[in-house]
């Protein structure tokens, strides 16, 4: 089984994020780039069922700018097979990427397509359902266990409010990943050397013929307000009125 993995070049999740001086969105200059950590959680996932034995390549694609081929041979070093950055300076939405990816599917003919259930910088959580949608196959999201079955299914357990839930699906399956999935591994020195010779096809988004013409305009973009400082009460009365009168949340 062949497994395709999408993997997206996010601003780093140590790095405090900072708005353009004229709030048309957030500054990118001299700001540290790596793979989406729930990216990373696929990428992990994919490795695991090579391992056992489930799947026999791994290929990873990525939307974006020439640089998305460090986050690809991120995910090379981890283990995976091969990429495909399919390159574009201009923002992609979700549905387009998942159009994108759609016409990848039909290209590479995965078995199993595994990506993170959101990227940390728009928190969009769309991708995986609308590729899904558009495919016309099974999906399970929020998946923190990962079990195929003889029959050709698999029993996906997901997080949902006040517990799991866990789904037979049959395959092919698109799987969205949440942070109970697995912890990535770390790349070895070997494999991050190793990675540097693996191949990674280079696309346009027209290779596709898709449109990734924005369907939304950002109007600004704004820094949250500093919180502000606590104060102190003297007595349980006192908080209730100021929780009742000032907060409002009562």
């Amino acid at each position: 089984m062949k497994v395709l993995v999408p993997v997206k070049r996010v601003i780093d999740y140590n790095v405090k994020v900072r708005v353009k001086p004229d709030g048309s969105g957030v500054d990118l200059a001299n700001v540290k780039m790596s793979m989406n950590p729930f990216d990373e959680i696929s990428v992990e996932e994919a490795i695991r069922l090579r391992e056992a034995g489930k799947a026999e390549e791994i290929v990873l694609v990525s939307i974006g700018p020439k640089q998305a081929q460090e986050t690809i041979r991120t995910g090379l070093a981890m283990g995976a097979d091969r990429g495909i950055l399919v390159e574009t300076d201009a923002p992609v939405e979700p549905l387009a990427v998942a159009k994108i990816l759609k016409a990848i599917v039909e290209a590479e003919e995965p078995g199993l397509v595994i990506l993170g259930k959101q990227a940390i910088d728009d928190d969009s959580n769309q991708t995986g359902q609308m590729l899904a949608a558009l495919l016309g196959w099974a999906q399970g999201t929020f998946a923190s266990k990962l079990e195929f079955k003889d029959d050709g299914t698999a029993d996906v357990t997901r997080e949902i409010d006040g517990g799991l839930q866990t789904i037979n699906l049959k395959m092919p399956l698109v799987l969205t990943t949440d942070l109970r999935l697995n912890e990535p591994r770390y790349a070895s020195l070997p494999n991050i050397m190793k990675a540097k010779k693996k191949p990674i096809d280079m696309k346009t988004v027209d290779d596709y013929g898709v449109d990734i013409a924005p369907r939304l305009e950002v109007v600004s973009t704004v820094e949250p307000p500093a919180r502000e400082a606590g104060v102190r009460v003297e007595s349980v009365a006192e908080l209730v009125d100021k929780l009742k009168n000032e907060a409002g949340v009562l």
